[in-house]
């Protein structure tokens, strides 16, 4: 893989596991469009890892909170605000660790294309600018019920599908639930940390088995700069979210969707 491929496939991967776009579209999207070689397993765990980091250290006091409570509550049985979210993080992630093993053979083979992923862009790009212009914003999340978070995990479930958007279909259910900007892009954050340990974790696993050597000068770099760049992203994204919303982001969605149905149709 060329060397400004790496720079520019991690970058992409850091910006976009974050931001409500679709990474996966984007990681799909170069070689299928742009003709680009397959980065290869040993990359893509390259730059889980990075953006797993990322979202670790920018949130690690919470993460820490988070852990330390759910901890305590384990062994004494005793429910607070920060077990309780932490609680809340784990029935979240069910749903799409189930959905992905059930379904991850179709996804592989029959979902993974441009027109799909043109489709769900503009589809859930629209559903993301309806929850936020209809959305309440009235709560917060010491307000998340259980109910709230199997419901944002199901929605999460639907990310599989390329073009989704992970962190964008979580943020859209938080809305409809009438969360806050804030609050539901906190939640989503952190709710990523435990799928993006699972998609490692699998991508690991599936790079001992086929025995693929990996470039490590492409692993090193992307790791690196996905961290860099998703640690911005996060940043950024929650500074400017009160002020700029969800529109800039809709409208990015569009126009991707409508270019990608242009180059497929």
């Amino acid at each position: 893989m060329e060397l400004w491929h790496t720079f520019a496939l991690a970058i992409i991967q850091g910006l976009t596991e974050f931001l409500p776009i679709s990474s996966s579209a984007h990681l799909i999207l170069p070689s299928q469009v742009l003709g680009w070689s397959d980065q290869g397993l040993g990359f893509d765990v390259a730059v889980h890892v990075g953006t797993l980091l990322a979202v670790v250290w920018y949130f690690r006091q919470d993460v820490m909170r988070l852990t330390g409570a759910w901890i305590s509550d384990t062994a004494h049985r005793r429910l607070t605000e920060d077990s309780r979210l932490a609680w809340a993080i784990i029935v979240a992630t069910i749903p799409a660790g189930v959905a992905g093993l059930a379904f991850e053979h179709v996804i592989e083979t029959q979902l993974r294309s441009a027109l799909v992923i043109a489709i769900a862009t503009i589809g859930f790009g629209l559903v993301l600018w309806w929850a936020d212009v209809a959305g309440k914003r009235e709560k917060g999340l010491p307000k998340l019920s259980w109910r709230d978070a199997v419901l944002i995990g199901l929605a999460q479930a639907l990310a599989l599908i390329p073009g989704t958007s992970r962190s964008g279909i979580t943020m859209t259910a938080a809305l409809f639930l009438g969360y806050q900007r804030e609050a539901a892009a906190r939640f989503s954050f952190l709710l990523s940390i435990p799928l993006i340990i699972a998609a490692g974790l699998l991508k690991s696993i599936e790079l001992a088995q086929t025995g693929t050597e990996s470039q490590w000068a492409d692993v090193m770099i992307g790791a690196g700069v996905s961290f860099v760049s998703a640690l911005l992203c996060i940043h950024l994204f929650l500074r400017f979210l009160e002020k700029l919303g969800f529109l800039p982001y809709v409208i990015y969605r569009l126009l991707l969707g409508v270019v990608l149905l242009l180059v497929v149709l």
